[in-house]
């Protein structure tokens, strides 16, 4: 995978595909713009040799429709601020106008297209999108890690049409750390696997057999683990139809001498509310109209211990609806211990990443992943789109000459 330092850019136009997903209030003030400072040592490097930079990135969730609340304008002036340098906002992200403004361009000039999933044919993968978005540019540069588990006209379609397509900084940062924690770790390594469904991590756990030395399982889909020992769980939420599989991860792990944690005891409440009475019971406790929200305190000391000789830590989801302040201590004190640790640590996944920031450690945490599918992804052993598409460019380039 060629990274932008591995091309000459000199004097040349850039198309940078970035995430600025960024969270926003209802006044559309930006609550944390840690994804716009993540993409500044490309775009400085780009500045540095005269380029033309042309950012694209997505906003929320517009199906295909233009929404005002998900516009790029905030963005364009928190990142003009960043580099000191005006950065025109462009009407939308094809058509005319976008034309005309990048063929207007000088080096050094920088253009933020607006929400490119405006248009359906983005998440569509659509080939004449891809086509239009390539023309503007002399070099593609993906430096969107976050998104590039996605087949979208601006990740993976554009690299067909692009001259030359390359990955940004923060993309081969991304890449390169999970790599060295998976390929080449000190041990022990310890995967930390949390949040809501066992379904949405089942890939990632039957991957992590094979390389890790612990698994440590919170957040719900702990209880449908805990399901198959027969304990009652109360209203907690449970995968009935993976209970069985469960099961068989267990005796896997046992088999292959891979120690899997799971709680012992449980914040619980009859109801996900702010408002709700709460207790800590044992696991094999929880009364019948209650339901487990968080890990309880026996479990994080637990958990701690289970930590506290790893080498290489890997953690993706948080260990409770850590969003209420009444559940979030569990997944607190797992920020802490992760932070407390002598371990390499990799944290990725949005709601991880969030945590991370809420406990204040950020600083004390090895790296912090800005993706939470595309980190996922990895963690099952697949290789991403984005990167499997920038590779084939680079075979048609010198395997075949092609281009």
């Amino acid at each position: 995978m060629k990274s932008i330092k591995d091309i000459s850019i000199l004097n040349k136009t850039l198309f940078v595909r970035v995430d600025f997903n960024v969270p926003m209030d209802e006044l559309q003030n930006i609550t944390d713009d840690i994804r716009i400072r993540t993409v500044l040592p490309t775009l400085s490097y780009a500045l540095d040799h005269n380029a033309k930079i042309i950012i694209a990135s997505h906003m929320g969730r517009p199906d295909g429709k233009v929404d005002p609340k998900l516009s790029l304008e905030p963005v364009a002036k928190r990142l003009s601020r960043f580099i000191e340098k005006q950065v025109t906002m462009a009407p939308d992200c094809v058509g005319p106008d976008v034309q005309r403004i990048v063929s207007e361009m000088k080096g050094g000039d920088i253009v933020l297209l607006e929400n490119l999933r405006f248009h359906k044919e983005e998440q569509e993968n659509d080939e004449e999108f891809s086509k239009e978005l390539a023309s503007y540019c002399d070099i593609y540069v993906n430096n969107a890690f976050a998104v590039s588990h996605r087949e979208h006209s601006s990740v993976t379609g554009i690299t067909e049409f692009a001259k030359q397509s390359v990955a940004g900084f923060l993309l081969q940062k991304e890449v390169n750390f999970f790599k060295k924690a998976m390929n080449e770790p000190m041990r022990p390594l310890v995967a930390v696997l949390g949040g809501a469904k066992v379904s949405s991590k089942l890939g990632a756990i039957e991957n992590m057999l094979g390389h890790v030395d612990k698994i440590v399982i919170g957040g719900a889909m702990a209880n449908t683990f805990l399901k198959t020992f027969g304990y009652g769980m109360g209203k907690s939420f449970i995968e009935h139809d993976l209970i069985e599989t469960a099961q068989k991860i267990l005796k896997m792990a046992a088999e292959n001498n891979i120690f899997i944690y799971l709680p012992v005891d449980a914040v619980v409440a009859q109801e996900m509310s702010a408002k709700a009475e709460c207790k800590i019971v044992p696991i094999q406790e929880i009364p019948e109209t209650w339901m487990g929200l968080d890990i309880g305190p026996a479990t994080s000391l637990l958990y701690k211990e289970a930590l506290d000789d790893a080498k290489t830590i890997i953690w993706n989801g948080p260990m409770g609806v850590f969003e209420l302040d009444a559940f979030s201590r569990g997944t607190i004190s797992m920020v802490n211990t992760v932070a407390n640790s002598y371990a390499m640590t990799v944290v990725g996944g949005g709601d991880t990443d969030v945590a991370v920031h809420k406990a204040g450690e950020s600083d004390r945490i090895t790296y912090i992943s800005t993706g939470g599918g595309a980190f996922l992804y990895l963690m099952e052993g697949k290789m991403l789109p984005a990167i499997k598409s920038l590779n084939a460019v680079e075979h048609r380039v010198n395997g075949n000459g092609g281009m």
